[in-house]
């Protein structure tokens, strides 16, 4: 690890200069020495300090639980003081207290929902398997965040536009991508994130339309993909929970 801090820094001409602070950008240094010094700064410190309040963090994002505002609030000035000790401070806008509302709590709280790792966890209805009784829960789902920017990933792609491609290339580029996304945001409350993966099925059905002139007409078009959905329902990954588009098409 000394051997990785000091390393020259290296100019494109071939000259070197020296490092005497810092970490190489996008090395994997910066988050194994993040997560060792916040282990040391914050895991042990919040065991030691605040043994009978559980928490989880990803690098240098926590959150943590408390059983009622006001232990909220001196968690946080505490935790607050300690990140000035240890020359770091609390991100003044996201650092928030939640209210975790749900049917058994009343709404009397400003801030009612976060963020966490690409989830939003807020008041969710749900259904009591025992009872069958529909109920509020707090949940997470994927975040409108990650929604938009994965949507805007997959207009990227222009698969509508790779008409050199068959289908078969198509789902070689694109399925272990949209699997990647199904397994980790499908997780909770998967129907969040069909709009997205509609999406993908509207790029599919346009490239076809441009591939194949006799798929210009929205019947013939719509039978095509249904004979296709029949025949090879696991072509694409994301067809085993959405195989429409939720759009409707017209012109060209």
């Amino acid at each position: 690890m000394k051997r990785w801090l000091q390393a020259p820094l290296q100019f494109p001409d071939g000259s070197l200069q020296a490092r005497d602070q810092g970490t190489p950008q996008g090395s994997a240094a910066s988050p194994c020495l993040a997560n060792l010094f916040l282990h040391y700064a914050f895991d042990a410190w919040m065991a030691r300090t605040w043994p009978s309040v559980p928490f989880e963090r990803y690098v240098d994002d926590a959150v943590v639980h408390c059983v009622s505002r006001r232990q909220a609030e001196r968690v946080r000035a505490s935790i607050a003081e300690r990140m000035a000790q240890v020359g770091l401070a609390l991100h003044p806008t996201k650092t928030k207290i939640v209210y975790c509302r749900d049917t058994n709590r009343p709404d009397r709280h400003d801030q009612i929902a976060f963020d966490y790792l690409g989830y939003t966890f807020r008041a969710r209805a749900a259904v009591n398997r025992r009872t069958g009784t529909e109920f509020s829960s707090f949940a997470p789902a994927i975040s409108r965040d990650k929604l938009t920017e994965k949507s805007k990933e997959v207009r990227r792609w222009r698969l509508h536009r790779r008409i050199g491609d068959d289908l078969a290339d198509l789902a070689e580029r694109i399925n272990p991508i949209v699997r990647g996304w199904m397994t980790y945001w499908g997780h909770f409350h998967r129907a969040h994130m069909y709009g997205l993966l509609q999406r993908i099925n509207a790029y599919l059905m346009r490239w076809a339309r441009k591939k194949y002139r006799r798929l210009r007409r929205t019947d013939r078009l719509q039978a095509w993909w249904d004979s296709l959905i029949a025949r090879a329902p696991r072509l694409f990954a994301h067809w085993s929970w959405v195989t429409g588009t939720g759009m409707a098409f017209a012109g060209r």
